[in-house]
């Protein structure tokens, strides 16, 4: 995480040297300039760049401990038995042993996601800076793009029966912050930025080429990447029961 935070007050620094009115005006108007408002969060985008966020996750440095879980409910009002992230925990064998792996899952935020072309009143849509997100408004409650998904990553909101999802806390970046998930994480296992900065830690880190992706011979190239991955893991997406599952009651305790 410490890597993230070096990114986002480089970049409040490009930002706001001789700019501060136009940073201000941007985050006040994120329709009209998604570029520039998503500009904060780990993104050292330049003017007149839109950044291309990214996450990376370390699983070595995940507990499972589901802080990140929790503070997505919390930010973003998820209803109970749903989740926008979670951890999965996966029992693997290791020679006469068996092991415990975590993998943490979210909207993959794919480059060719498979949730958009299905969407029969184009709820769905890609934002320039690469986060796909849902217009409630739009939205009918069909479940296709839940379907759709091979990420298990979408659900219909019991609360509005609209499609639901991780939006990389849009909301979040545009105000200057990191998605709620990478500010909880206690062990700084998830990393956030933007992908287009070679500078970023994101960047960095992907172009070691040690980072893997889920499912990748599906050809949607996502946009959440993983370190230490064990292979047997990369296709196991399914939402299998894990020792915890979200409920408001343990949520809200």
């Amino acid at each position: 995480m410490a890597d993230t935070r070096r990114d986002f007050f480089r970049t409040l620094g490009a930002v706001t040297v001789g700019a501060a009115g136009a940073a201000k005006a941007a985050i006040a108007a994120p329709t009209a300039a998604a570029g520039a408002t998503a500009a904060g969060a780990g993104a050292a985008a330049s003017p007149g760049r839109t950044p291309r966020f990214a996450m990376v996750v370390d699983v070595a440095k995940c507990i499972g401990c589901q802080s990140c879980t929790v503070s997505c409910i919390h930010e973003n009002a998820v209803p109970e038995d749903s989740f926008r992230t979670i951890v999965s925990t996966y029992e693997v064998q290791e020679g006469d042993r068996a092991a415990m792996v975590m993998l943490p899952r979210l909207c993959n935020h794919c480059a060719d996601a498979p949730c958009l072309p299905v969407c029969p009143v184009g709820a769905t849509s890609q934002r320039a800076d690469g986060i796909v997100v849902v217009d409630a408004n739009a939205c009918v409650g069909c479940a296709y793009c839940v379907q759709a998904c091979p990420y298990d990553a979408r659900f219909v909101n019991a609360a509005t029966q609209k499609a639901d999802k991780c939006t990389f806390c849009a909301h979040r970046v545009e105000a200057g912050l990191l998605p709620a998930c990478v500010e909880s994480c206690v062990g700084g296992a998830r990393i956030f930025g933007d992908l287009d900065d070679p500078q970023s830690a994101v960047a960095k880190l992907v172009a070691k080429g040690d980072a893997k992706v889920l499912k990748p011979e599906l050809g949607t190239r996502p946009h959440v990447f993983y370190l230490g991955l064990d292979d047997r893991l990369t296709g196991k997406v399914e939402g299998e029961p894990t020792l915890w599952h979200p409920s408001h009651r343990e949520a809200h305790a």
